[in-house]
């Protein structure tokens, strides 16, 4: 026996629409010019874009997206066609961009957006110095982002760096202190260099030489003291930790009666 098939080939929607016009450069600047006495309706351009896929998955529509001037320009949503929708005045900008979206009718649906720059202006020269930096916005504002983003990060990791290094450095010495204070070790005392040890012969500088000659039975001792070319003596009291510092004069300190050598 025989049997007829009928075989339905339907088109899958796997590409999205291209942009024929304008051509998006990636360089230079490609922008329409509106002079300002234009009228209502005025075309100022037309998006072209085409599809590969077959049946409804091709069939496009224009919608504008996002525009410096809504009140200003309409697209065609079949035709794809920028027109004015109101009268130019002196008040509107000289750069106008518009960003246009094109979606095929397929299921999921696929788009593609383009980017049309408007001038209205009246002459070209005003155009020309209006556009000169209209390339270098975007790449202008993202190089800030950065750099701000960057000056940030550094800022905050010296602050992290240094606020870690004061802690430590606290803690160490607080941790020295508790050591020293609960610690055993004798400590040493310090002396000047030019003096001797308080607890021995006194403090009188090194370039002092004594001689003390004392009896048992007399009240009186023989001190002979080497000046050293100075005109102070210091004079050590053994009953207490302080000194005395005098004016020596000829009659000698042994002499007096209550001679703190005595």
């Amino acid at each position: 026996s025989n049997v007829s098939v009928k075989i339905l080939i339907q088109d899958q929607n796997d590409n999205a629409p291209q942009i024929l016009y304008p051509v998006q450069t990636g360089g230079s600047l490609v922008a329409e010019m509106v002079p300002r006495s234009v009228d209502v309706g005025y075309l100022v351009t037309k998006v072209v874009a085409v599809d590969v896929d077959s049946g409804q998955n091709a069939w496009l529509s224009y919608k504008l997206q996002k525009a410096t001037d809504r009140a200003l320009f309409e697209v065609g949503s079949q035709n794809g066609e920028i027109r004015t929708i109101r009268q130019v005045t002196d008040k509107d900008a000289v750069k106008q961009r518009l960003t246009v979206i094109v979606e095929d009718n397929g299921q999921p649906s696929r788009s593609a957006t383009v980017i049309v720059n408007v001038a209205v202006a009246d002459s070209f020269p005003e155009v020309l110095s209006e556009f000169t930096d209209f390339t270098h916005d975007k790449e202008y504002n993202d190089n800030l982002t950065f750099y701000l983003v960057l000056a940030l990060a550094v800022v905050s990791f010296l602050f992290i760096t240094c606020l870690v290094v004061i802690i430590s450095v606290k803690i160490y010495r607080w941790r020295q202190s508790r050591i020293l204070y609960h610690s055993s070790l004798p400590v040493i005392p310090y002396y000047p260099p030019r003096y001797s040890d308080t607890l021995g012969t006194g403090t009188l500088q090194h370039v002092y030489n004594y001689e003390v000659c004392r009896t048992t039975d007399s009240r009186k001792s023989d001190c002979k003291v080497g000046n050293a070319g100075s005109q102070n003596v210091l004079i050590m009291d053994p009953s207490s930790t302080g000194t005395m510092q005098r004016i020596q004069s000829e009659k000698s300190i042994l002499d007096e009666p209550d001679s703190p050598l005595e």
